[in-house]
Parts: structure tokens; sequence; C-alpha cells
């Protein structure tokens, strides 16, 4: 256990929603802690509460009982210190890649010389240099997600919160996009909790998978990711195949257990050696 205070806090959370003259429980007294740069994947069923809790950190809707802190300060509404990247990219279909990147700059109010710097540090981080004119109309589906990822980071937020943002990509994009992300997050740290329906890149892109449990949604779970290089190598070892399994295990064949008792992160955060992804191929 570490004694520095947690970048994000989950404290008894539970919100329940009316559905005619009956309440949906869809999150139960969730008790969870994420350590400053931390990278968390939140992986469950369908129905167990991961989108809810992401909307609760981001201020988008009001726990029914319990608290979110970040940084020790009650959620009570969005901030510019969470970046939020959902599955739908969300970019202004009629600005260029450069102007989406800015756009959160100028609403800031940051000067057009550091705006244009600041954008076009990310847009070279994530890949898309040679696409910094061009209309998303035109670009593949990863790199409009690319896009959307620098736009996030851009503002400097210190907490990224990601909803399914490659579950729409196909599977090599998906793949290689992992690798940019992770490749991006080691070079610009950020605090990270990542929704993902996909065991494989749970485990992939964290170092700690945290497992909900559906019906009503709790943790059930947390996994520990061993820090190493994440590339093919690893994707093909056996140390990956037997965490894969373990977080199978438990998101599809849960016994019964209420909760699982959740430490801040303490561990040490995915190292990142992946190749760059070449900017014509996702």
């Amino acid at each position: 256990m570490t004694s520095t205070p947690a970048k994000i806090s989950v404290q008894g959370v539970t919100k329940t929603f009316a559905l005619g003259r009956e309440t949906f429980t869809a999150l139960d007294d969730v008790f969870l802690d994420i350590a400053d740069n931390e990278f968390v994947t939140v992986v469950g069923p369908s129905g167990c509460g991961k989108s809810t809790l992401m909307n609760i950190l981001a201020g988008l809707e009001e726990p029914t009982q319990g608290r979110a802190l970040v940084d020790g300060v009650p959620v009570s509404g969005p901030g510019p210190e969470r970046g939020v990247i959902f599955q739908q990219y969300a970019l202004f279909p009629w600005l260029t890649v450069r102007q989406n990147v800015e756009f959160g700059l100028r609403t800031a109010g940051v000067s057009k010389a550091e705006r244009r710097a600041r954008a076009q540090h990310f847009i070279k981080l994530v890949g898309l240099d040679q696409f910094a004119d061009a209309l998303p109309k035109t670009l593949s589906g990863g790199m409009r997600q690319r896009c959307a990822i620098a736009r996030a980071y851009a503002v400097d937020p210190s907490i990224l919160l990601m909803d399914e943002p490659f579950g729409a990509l196909d599977a090599l994009t998906r793949v290689k996009l992992q690798e940019q992300l992770l490749d991006t997050w080691s070079k610009e740290k950020r605090t990270v909790m990542f929704i993902t329906h996909d065991v494989d890149e749970a485990v992939f892109l964290a170092n700690r998978v945290i497992v909900m449990a559906a019906r009503p949604g709790r943790v059930y779970d947390v996994i520990e990711v061993p820090a190493r290089t994440r590339d093919e190598e690893f994707r093909l070892s056996p140390e990956f195949a037997d965490l894969r399994n373990r977080v199978w295990h438990s998101v599809y064949h849960q016994d019964g257990r209420t909760a699982a008792t959740v430490p801040t992160g303490t561990g040490p955060a995915p190292s990142s050696t992946a190749a760059t992804v070449p900017s014509t191929t996702a």
C-alpha cells in the first residue's frame, strides 16, 4: 500500500436509475483507488456499470450515494483536469486535424502561437503530422481516434478517461492503436482509466485490471499485470496467456463474490517500446 493520496478515489459509490415505478441499480457500493500516472483497465460483462462509473468520474453523472474524488476534491461536474475519449470520435467534421486538436486550447484562451505549437507536438506524437490539414472525412477510423487522443492530450489533463475508444475498429488497427497509445503514454504520462470489453486489450494495456460484476455493478476482482515491455513478444508469451485466462475466468465465470479488496495502485506501470504506427495504416 502506498502512503500517497490516490489520484482518483471512488468511495462507496452507488448509482440508481428510475425505470417507471421501479429503480435499477447500475453501481452498488463501489470502492476504487487509482494512483497518479497509473494505467488501469476496467473490464466486465455488459451491464456491469463500467460506463456509468466513467461518467461519474467525468462529472457527467452524479452518484446516488457515495462520492468520487480527484486529488482529494469531490467531483461535482466536468473539469479540465479530466480528458474524456469515447468510442465515437466526436471530431468536428468541418475542422481539420490541426483545428480539432487546437479547439480546446482556443476555447481556453491560449494564444495562437502556443496552441499551434502544442497542437503540432501532439499531432506528431500520434503520427498524424502528414495529415494535420486534412478533414476527418478523409481519415480512416484509427486515424480519427488518434486525432481524438491528440486533442485530449493537448489541453493537458492529468487524467484520461477512455470508454471503449478502439471498440469500433478492425482487429489489426486496434492492435496498432493499443501500441500507439502506450507509446504516447510512455512519453506523456497521465493517469488513465480505460474501459473495454476486450480481455486481451485489458491485459496488454494496463498494470492493473479491474474486473466488474454486473447487476448490480461492483468491483469483483483485481488482477495485477507485471511490468514488462508491451510488444508482440509479450502478446505471444505464456505469461500473457496465463494473465488472459485469469481475467477471462474472472469476467465470465463469476462465483457470486460480493466485492474485491481494491488497494491503491502501487505496482510499476507498464513499459512500452512499441514501434511507431505508420500513419497510413490505422
